[in-house]
């Protein structure tokens, strides 16, 4: 049994947990997010006669199928959050989370943007660490392979009403990872969309399933198109650059500054990104939070002003863009292949991230 405030998790026997040689043939090529690992960490809350909820029924055990009533709410209010974090391999062999309480933040932010209750931060980060700990033998072993973890919570009370639901489930389910991309090109292509992902006042900065939702349908016709990806402008004029489906973009100039669209409410705020900003700040760089329109980024980038862009997030780290086409863009940014500085920044990260240099900021948490 595991303590953590108010809570303690009951630990399930696996009663067909997957043989070694499936096991090990799905870890030597994972891909990414198409197979999971044997165990999910499972909490539920409930609010009570007296208006006031609770947190119960802490569980480690088997991954299974989760039953829901076809009024649940969450299948027709979309009450719903993730987050996405890694646990990767060090040098010693042991294995560690990087800024997990960041997520576990961010996590109730977007909880109360839904109107779902929080989660408390040290039961978050030890949910991650149990499932982890369950499933270490899934860990891949493909250069650069991690172990994706996805946790999540949605509303499982069964009415019709409009309105917060009083019964809610968290999750957490593990996923050997590899590489996210799949072409393999030294940089990504994206597709300036006409669709928007979110307008002020709504759920941008949450990462909540409606977000993803919206972006399908843009994503769909950049991959058409012959894309990696697609970058949405802002709603209102829809001439300023936000961020790509599920990353944030930063541009690097030829002295040496760097620019990232700011936290308006409109994107979401990511632990990657704000890592990075830290890092490029240590390395005496200027970084600057503010607006960048498409039109510019073409102009910069046919001048040679800009010299670098790339995306950043969770499941992709740091990647390089090389091209940017749209209805009424079409062009290359720098050589079209990755920058000094990108591949800088990423190896910076990367390292610390997997123990190879020195965590000055105390984000890389050991689980032993």
């Amino acid at each position: 049994m595991a303590t953590v405030p108010a809570l303690t998790f009951t630990h399930l026997p696996h009663p067909s947990p997957t043989s070694d040689e499936v096991r090990e043939a799905a870890i030597a090529a994972p891909g990414f997010g198409t197979v999971f690992t044997d165990h999910m960490v499972s909490i539920d809350w409930d609010e009570g006669p007296d208006g006031i909820g609770a947190w119960h029924n802490a569980t480690i055990g088997p991954r299974v199928p989760i039953a829901l009533d076809p009024a649940a709410s969450v299948l027709h209010y979309a009450q719903e959050i993730f987050e996405g974090l890694k646990a990767y391999r060090l040098a010693d062999g042991t294995m560690a989370l990087f800024r997990p309480e960041a997520n576990a933040a961010r996590f109730n932010a977007s909880a109360r943007r839904l109107a779902m209750p929080e989660l408390p931060e040290e039961t978050f980060i030890e949910a991650v660490r149990l499932a982890v700990a369950a499933d270490a033998d899934w860990f891949p072993t493909v250069e650069g392979g991690s172990l994706y973890i996805r946790p999540f919570m949605f509303a499982n009370e069964h009415f019709l009403g409009v309105r917060p639901a009083k019964k809610y489930k968290f999750l957490v389910i593990l996923s050997p990872a590899g590489n996210y991309f799949k072409s393999g090109a030294p940089a990504v292509s994206v597709w300036v969309s006409d669709y928007t992902r979110a307008a002020p006042g709504g759920t941008g900065a949450a990462k909540c399933g409606g977000n993803y939702a919206a972006s399908l349908v843009p994503t769909k016709e950049a991959f058409e198109r012959g894309h990696d990806q697609v970058v949405f402008l802002d709603a209102a004029e829809h001439k300023w650059i936000e961020e790509l489906g599920g990353m944030n973009l930063f541009f690097v100039f030829e002295d040496g500054t760097m620019v990232t669209p700011p936290l308006s409410g409109t994107i979401l705020p990511g632990i990657t990104r704000d890592s990075l900003i830290a890092l490029a700040r240590e390395e005496g760089l200027t970084v600057r939070e503010e607006k960048y329109s498409i039109d510019q980024w073409q102009a910069d980038a046919a001048s040679g002003r800009l010299v670098e862009t790339f995306a950043c997030g969770t499941a992709a780290v740091v990647t390089p863009v090389g091209r940017v086409a749209g209805r009424e863009h079409d062009f290359t940014i720098g050589s079209g292949g990755p920058g000094q500085l990108t591949t800088k920044l990423r190896e910076k990260l990367v390292a610390i991230q997997r123990g190879a240099a020195e965590d000055r900021h105390g984000w890389v948490m050991k689980l032993g």
